[in-house]
């Protein structure tokens, strides 16, 4: 709710007339209280497109682009397929793995020999949901003999695709990504957190951490996350935006950790500050991005399918 009234602001700034849709908790769509009829003919409430600032399930996953696909309204962010290969880490990470992009070691919870896989990461691990974000569900497991098995109970909760990875021991460094054909990366910033690690209170938690832009790592290291977060972002498909989260070793090795299509959106949040450190002012972003989407909509509607 907090990215979404920061985008309505930005866009009105930036010019725009701005209709905020709120989807509550029932599934209905409505604006001020009034329940939305979503229907192709003449878009949705005659807007000329539609900024999805949904984070996570049916929002970030391609659930939403796929309807508002149906109803061919043109929107900000990726398509259906991007959307829904990077929310999934399990699909995600089995895609850079097949293009040879660093990444630390993982596995599948019931696949083949999982646990002795699991056993032999280095140490701590991280048991995680799938396709879930926000470090929902996501237990630090110092002992896989004694802790495992409830943190994949924990994690599977929330989704029955569990991903256990192992400890990079890096820092955590993002970078910000804009644009479709050529994107454009943003300065990388380094998470600080105030914690042991980078959880849900550290990040939503007011002085939960510190963003150091630019990044303290070295040019060379600060040219490769923005190197890898641009070939990331085309291997995913992606459009429009992403925020691309990385390790940074000692000695300059960079993995790409995951990739999120609708980062936090405040003025204040990662995504955006990492472009105002790189010259452009939240009201221009929000702009910027309205503009990639429809303009990424006529060229999809020119052609013969």
């Amino acid at each position: 709710m907090r990215s979404g009234d920061s985008v309505a602001a930005g866009l009105h700034d930036a010019g725009h007339e701005v209709v905020d849709v709120v989807i509550g908790r029932d599934g209905r769509w409505r604006v001020a209280g009034d329940e939305v009829e979503l229907r192709a003919a003449g878009g949705l409430l005659g807007c000329d497109a539609a900024f999805p600032v949904l984070h996570g399930p049916f929002g970030e996953d391609g659930t939403v682009q796929g309807l508002l696909e149906c109803l061919d309204i043109p929107y900000v962010g990726p398509g259906v397929l991007a959307a829904a290969v990077t929310m999934d880490k399990l699909t995600f990470k089995r895609l850079l793995a097949f293009h040879g992009v660093p990444q630390v070691e993982f596995c599948a919870v019931g696949e083949d020999g999982w646990r002795e896989h699991a056993a032999a990461m280095p140490r701590p691990l991280w048991v995680k949901p799938s396709r879930l974000g926000s470090s929902v569900g996501i237990s630090k497991v110092a002992s896989p003999e004694a802790e495992l098995d409830e943190a994949v109970a924990l994690a599977a909760e929330h989704d029955p695709r569990v991903i256990i990875e192992a400890n990079a021991g890096a820092r955590e460094v993002e970078c910000s990504v804009i644009g479709d054909d050529e994107p454009e990366t943003s300065l990388p910033g380094e998470i600080v957190a105030h914690a042991d690690w980078y959880d849900y209170e550290a990040k939503y938690s007011e002085g939960g951490m510190d963003l150091l832009v630019p990044a303290p790592i070295g040019g060379e290291a600060v040219a490769k996350v923005r190197e890898l977060a641009a070939r990331i972002y085309r291997v995913a498909g992606c459009t429009g935006l992403a925020r691309c989260d990385f390790f940074v070793r000692e000695g300059g090795d960079v993995l790409v950790n995951e990739l999120n299509t609708i980062p936090g959106f405040t003025a204040t949040s990662v995504f955006a500050k990492l472009f105002e450190a790189s010259g452009i002012p939240y009201p221009e972003l929000c702009d910027r991005l309205v503009r990639l989407g429809v303009a990424r909509h006529e060229r999809e509607r020119s052609l013969s399918w």
